[in-house]
């Protein structure tokens, strides 16, 4: 996109369009519709449930201070959910389709009341609901969920406080969303440095009030303290595990650490980044982001010199957008970056491509002006309506998984159907031997653990042993040491050559796979090991891997 674009006066051949004369009613549809569409997936069972979801559902059935990956709130707000509505899926997912709906609504309220353009803000919705992460985000119940509104508000509060600094209410809610922000990801941490870039670009264009900074980063190391104390307590007691985890995810610790480049990680980094927002999104996000902190940096905008809401707009998304998004793409050449890291970047980014595409519109609209006066246009903008109707059919296919047009194979949802099934196949197993009353459930892996926990027979306590893995929530859990001479099912996902300890810990074992289905389609398959005569030899977690 052009660094500036001379507009030409004309004359428009048709009205505005409806989202320019009745925002609000636009942006009231689209939440409304999004939010119901979005219920009606979660009710109708389309997809078992994530191992994440079904590890922070397990983590809400045993509430603590905070947990080995992540801090509380997470099983806080599952445990709140399923206890008005069951230990069902719908119970677990219920808050990730409330924090959507109150997410969408503090987008648009923030574009359209803080920014002081509401119909940038019904396009903002519309790119939200059109990239993949958001769509998940509103579905599945993972720390992202509460993390995106708790950022979107720390963000906006932030240039709440750059307009109206007396306002008490701005400050508050800045510190409610860094203690919540942090209680549900670590990554809530990472708006401090948000917030001095943000607090840099102001003063450098004389847009800061004497005396803001020293109070909005003493209001920031508050709310991050608050929300940190439950999570330090419970590290106290339990040898800073979580501290330990993170520090060897990001390469700082552990194996990681004593590589530092590694270059052919960035290709995967970037194209996991343009799967889960489109590579048109994406796009127009680069875009917009430029312009914003090209915008940031001289302290102009496209539209005006010197024009201050504007330039106090870009300097809050440059600042929100780029120092996460880049830092995490440079970071990738050096460890292995997860997808949703850069998750919070997006909140900002969804803006900036907001803005890119009021101006490709507000363009085409001049095109055609053009074009009625027999001028030659640009051809590019014509793909605007392609992307628009490629994220509409994104959002319908992702919430219709039983009509989409993939064999089972190349569908990469299959790998998360199917436990509902093979919980029914658990029973039976269970059923099948001398003292169904006396079979425990087990895997050696967190995740299928999880899963195991919320699906085999009665949601029974289930159990994870170490043949050689990474720590995780369930070794500060008690083992089954109290099981001894039980029978036992263990649930992998290899087979079928079985882990050598297990000749250690049983009497016999009986190997079988096992395909399971979803709604009559072939789901994920699984190794299902029975297991007889438990001896109590439980393998220790002393791998040392975190």
């Amino acid at each position: 996109m052009p660094a500036s674009i001379h507009r030409p006066e004309f004359r428009p051949s048709s009205p505005a369009p409806v989202w320019e004369r009745n925002p609000a009613l636009c942006a009231g549809a689209i939440i409304a519709v999004t939010t119901l569409v979005r219920l009606w997936f979660v009710v109708s069972g389309q997809l078992d449930l994530v191992q994440d979801e079904s590890q922070y559902w397990d983590w809400s059935r045993r509430l603590q201070l905070s947990y080995y990956s992540k801090g509380p709130l997470i099983a806080w707000l599952i445990h709140t959910w399923t206890a008005l509505l069951g230990d069902t899926e719908t119970g677990v997912r219920m808050g990730a389709v409330v924090n959507s709906a109150m997410a969408q609504t503090l987008l648009y309220l923030g574009v359209a009341r803080l920014f002081r353009a509401p119909a940038l803000g019904v396009l903002t919705l519309f790119v939200a609901n059109a990239t993949p992460l958001f769509m998940a985000s509103g579905v599945l119940m993972t720390t992202d969920s509460p993390l995106l509104l708790c950022w979107a508000g720390a963000l906006f509060c932030l240039h709440w406080i750059s307009r109206e600094p007396r306002r008490r209410a701005p400050w508050v809610l800045l510190f409610v969303c860094m203690a919540l922000g942090v209680l549900a990801k670590y990554m809530m941490l990472a708006m401090g440095g948000v917030a001095v870039l943000w607090l840099w670009g102001l003063a450098r264009h004389g847009l800061l009030a004497r005396g803001v900074a020293w109070r909005v980063l003493a209001v920031m190391a508050a709310g991050s303290a608050v929300g940190m104390l439950p999570i330090l307590a419970w590290n106290i007691a339990n040898d800073w595990v979580s501290f330990r985890h993170v520090a060897t995810l990001a390469g700082v610790a552990g194996k990681a650490a004593k590589t530092f480049l590694t270059p052919d990680r960035l290709p995967e980094h970037l194209g996991a980044q343009a799967g889960i927002i489109t590579p048109w999104w994406l796009g127009l996000m680069l875009a917009g982001g430029w312009r914003a902190l090209r915008n940031a940096c001289t302290g102009r905008t496209d539209e005006a010199a010197a024009d201050a809401p504007l330039l106090r707009r870009d300097i809050l998304l440059a600042a929100g957008f780029w120092p996460l998004w880049g830092g995490m793409t440079l970071w990738s050449l050096h460890t292995r970056i997860y997808p949703n890291w850069p998750a919070m970047s997006y909140v900002a980014g969804i803006m900036l491509a907001a803005c890119c595409l009021a101006d490709l519109l507000a363009a085409r609209r001049r095109d055609a002006a053009l074009r009625a006066e027999g001028a030659r246009t640009t051809a590019w903008r014509r793909l605007v309506p392609v992307w628009a109707v490629l994220g509409v059919l994104t959002f319908g296919l992702v919430h219709a998984q039983d009509v989409l047009p993939l064999p089972p194979q190349y569908n990469p949802a299959t790998r998360l159907k199917g436990w509902a099934d093979l919980g029914e196949h658990l029973d039976e197993v269970r059923r099948q031997l001398p003292d169904p009353d006396r079979v425990f459930f087990f895997s050696d892996a967190y995740d299928m653990t999880a899963s195991l926990a919320f699906y085999a027979p009665g949601q029974p306590v289930t159990y994870c042993a170490d043949f050689g893995r990474r720590m995780s929530q369930y070794d500060i859990w008690p083992s089954p040491a109290d099981k001894v001479g039980w029978d036992a099912v263990l649930v992998r996902r290899d087979g079928p050559d079985m882990p050598r300890q297990l000749g250690a810990m049983f009497d016999s074992a009986q190997v079988t796979r096992y395909q399971s289905t979803h709604r009559g389609k072939p789901g994920r398959a699984f190794w299902v090991v029975v297991l007889r005569g438990f001896n109590g030899n439980w393998p220790s977690s002393g791998s040392g891997a975190y």
